[in-house]
Protein backbone atom coordinates (compact mmCIF):
# COMPACT_ATOMS: atom_id res chain seq x y z
CA UNK A 1 0.00 0.00 0.00
CA UNK A 2 2.80 2.19 0.37
CA UNK A 3 4.29 2.63 -2.77
CA UNK A 4 0.78 3.55 -4.00
CA UNK A 5 -0.08 5.70 -2.22
CA UNK A 6 3.00 7.20 -1.68
CA UNK A 7 3.04 7.84 -5.39
CA UNK A 8 -0.21 9.57 -5.41
CA UNK A 9 1.40 12.10 -3.05
CA UNK A 10 4.27 12.90 -4.67
CA UNK A 11 2.08 13.37 -7.87
CA UNK A 12 -0.12 15.95 -6.05
CA UNK A 13 2.99 17.64 -5.01
CA UNK A 14 3.67 18.75 -8.35
CA UNK A 15 -0.35 19.32 -8.84
CA UNK A 16 -0.39 21.31 -5.82
CA UNK A 17 2.78 23.59 -6.60
CA UNK A 18 0.97 24.09 -10.25
CA UNK A 19 -1.95 25.07 -8.23
CA UNK A 20 -0.23 27.44 -6.20
CA UNK A 21 1.17 29.09 -9.26
CA UNK A 22 -2.33 29.77 -10.72
CA UNK A 23 -3.74 31.12 -8.08
CA UNK A 24 -0.73 33.55 -7.33
CA UNK A 25 -1.90 34.85 -10.69
CA UNK A 26 -6.02 34.46 -11.00
CA UNK A 27 -7.04 35.24 -7.26
CA UNK A 28 -7.13 38.07 -4.88
CA UNK A 29 -5.06 36.35 -2.39
CA UNK A 30 -1.13 37.29 -2.08
CA UNK A 31 1.66 35.80 -2.88
CA UNK A 32 2.35 35.16 0.95
CA UNK A 33 -0.77 33.71 1.85
CA UNK A 34 -1.06 31.32 -1.66
CA UNK A 35 2.70 30.45 -0.75
CA UNK A 36 2.02 29.45 2.84
CA UNK A 37 -1.03 27.45 2.26
CA UNK A 38 0.64 25.63 -0.72
CA UNK A 39 4.12 24.88 0.72
CA UNK A 40 2.14 23.57 3.99
CA UNK A 41 0.43 21.12 1.85
CA UNK A 42 3.01 20.41 -0.33
CA UNK A 43 5.32 19.83 2.88
CA UNK A 44 2.24 17.78 4.09
CA UNK A 45 2.13 15.82 1.04
CA UNK A 46 6.14 14.61 1.24
CA UNK A 47 5.51 13.98 4.77
CA UNK A 48 2.61 11.46 4.58
CA UNK A 49 4.39 9.77 2.45
CA UNK A 50 6.74 8.63 5.35
CA UNK A 51 3.64 8.62 7.89
CA UNK A 52 1.66 5.75 5.97
CA UNK A 53 2.81 3.18 7.82
CA UNK A 54 2.11 4.74 11.29
CA UNK A 55 -1.47 4.91 13.08
CA UNK A 56 -3.55 7.81 10.85
CA UNK A 57 -1.46 8.08 8.38
CA UNK A 58 -4.01 7.33 5.67
CA UNK A 59 -6.53 9.81 7.41
CA UNK A 60 -4.35 12.45 7.11
CA UNK A 61 -4.18 11.49 3.29
CA UNK A 62 -7.74 11.84 3.35
CA UNK A 63 -7.48 15.43 5.20
CA UNK A 64 -5.37 16.22 2.14
CA UNK A 65 -7.82 14.74 -0.46
CA UNK A 66 -10.43 17.23 1.17
CA UNK A 67 -8.09 20.34 0.88
CA UNK A 68 -7.32 19.51 -2.58
CA UNK A 69 -11.30 19.32 -3.61
CA UNK A 70 -11.94 22.95 -1.41
CA UNK A 71 -8.69 24.28 -3.35
CA UNK A 72 -11.11 24.71 -6.07
CA UNK A 73 -12.46 27.40 -4.46
CA UNK A 74 -9.62 29.47 -5.18
CA UNK A 75 -8.68 27.87 -8.67
CA UNK A 76 -11.47 25.87 -10.13
CA UNK A 77 -9.65 23.19 -11.86
CA UNK A 78 -8.70 21.93 -8.75
CA UNK A 79 -12.31 20.76 -8.30
CA UNK A 80 -11.64 18.08 -10.79
CA UNK A 81 -8.01 17.57 -10.42
CA UNK A 82 -9.58 17.12 -6.26
CA UNK A 83 -11.73 14.78 -7.34
CA UNK A 84 -9.14 12.59 -9.79
CA UNK A 85 -6.35 12.56 -7.08
CA UNK A 86 -9.36 11.52 -4.53
CA UNK A 87 -10.25 8.81 -6.49
CA UNK A 88 -6.75 7.60 -7.02
CA UNK A 89 -6.07 7.70 -3.22
CA UNK A 90 -9.22 5.42 -3.09
CA UNK A 91 -7.65 3.18 -5.05
CA UNK A 92 -4.12 3.24 -3.88
CA UNK A 93 -5.15 2.40 -0.47
CA UNK A 94 -7.70 -0.27 -1.69
CA UNK A 95 -5.91 -1.86 -3.97
CA UNK A 96 -2.76 -1.28 -2.05
CA UNK A 97 -4.04 -2.95 0.99
CA UNK A 98 -5.44 -6.24 -0.93
CA UNK A 99 -1.61 -6.32 -2.60
CA UNK A 100 0.10 -6.35 1.25
CA UNK A 101 -2.62 -9.18 2.11
CA UNK A 102 -1.23 -11.05 -0.98
CA UNK A 103 2.18 -10.68 -0.21
CA UNK A 104 1.57 -11.99 3.71
CA UNK A 105 -0.76 -14.82 2.33
CA UNK A 106 2.31 -15.70 0.23
CA UNK A 107 5.29 -15.50 2.52
CA UNK A 108 3.24 -17.36 4.90
CA UNK A 109 2.53 -20.34 2.28
CA UNK A 110 6.39 -20.38 1.22
CA UNK A 111 7.42 -20.30 5.00
CA UNK A 112 5.12 -23.61 5.26
CA UNK A 113 6.30 -25.11 2.51
CA UNK A 114 10.10 -24.58 3.78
Amino acid sequence: MRTLCAGTLIGEFFVIGFAGLVAMQTSDLSTGTVWAVSGTAMALSVLLCGALTRPGGVQLGWLLQIGLVLSGFIVPMMFILGVVFGGLWWASVHFGRKIDEAKARFAAEAADAA
